[in-house]
């Protein structure tokens, strides 16, 4: 199977802005999927909200696009109902990690069998360059025109912490690295979280 079959093409052009990051993860992504020979019937990905979310809508798989923040929710009911599937999570920062946090730290301490991403561009893009709890001390945002004032999670902690037994990080430059850890990231049998370092130049990149 080729890349191009893994995609919806009639709904490209994408939306992401000249220079994101989120491109290069679903690129990535599709070549882990390749090199494994998934078919797209053994594949249900599950997306919050947010520019991150957007990759449920090209590709070619099972695909439920849900609220902010719940991905996991919903992808642990699909998985717990049909636990045959491979189960796909791509989330931001903020919908990992802020209003999804919770769902975050209790699927790491069941080790739900399915692979998340988070996709940490530091910053709320879609809703225009709000500060997440990954944008780091001094940054500036939309909401912080002074500078944020609170650090960051360490995502790859945060989930080691709270039970996941397959935990890596990345950045969207390391484009070879990234296809090898999602590859083995979806090949664990448990809860696998992949952070990855990704650009936004447009609201993250302007201000910093």
């Amino acid at each position: 199977m080729a890349i191009k079959d893994y995609i919806r093409e009639r709904f490209f052009p994408h939306i992401w802005c000249p220079g994101c990051g989120h491109g290069t993860v679903m690129n990535s992504l599709l070549r882990a999927l390749d090199s494994l020979g998934m078919s797209k019937n053994e594949i249900v990905m599950v997306s919050g909200i947010g520019c991150s979310s957007r990759i449920s809508g090209y590709v070619d798989f099972h695909t439920l696009h849900t609220l902010h923040g719940r991905a996991l929710a919903f992808a642990t009911g699909v998985k717990l109902s049909l636990p045959e599937l491979n189960l796909i999570v791509p989330m931001g920062d903020g919908d990992a990690l802020a209003i999804g946090g919770n769902h975050f730290i209790h699927a790491a301490r069941r080790n739900i069998d399915l692979t998340a991403i988070v996709m940490n561009n530091r910053i709320y893009g879609m809703t225009g360059g709000q500060y997440s709890p990954l944008s780091g001390y001094g940054t500036l945002a939309t909401t912080a025109p002074f500078t944020n004032i609170d650090h960051s999670f360490d995502t790859v902690k945060l989930a080691m912490a709270a039970g996941a037994t397959f935990v890596a990080r990345s950045t969207t430059y390391h484009v070879q690295q990234l296809t090898k850890i999602l590859k083995q990231a979806i090949l664990h049998e448990g809860f696998s979280v992949v952070e990855v370092l990704t650009q936004c130049p447009t609201y993250f990149g302007r201000k910093n």
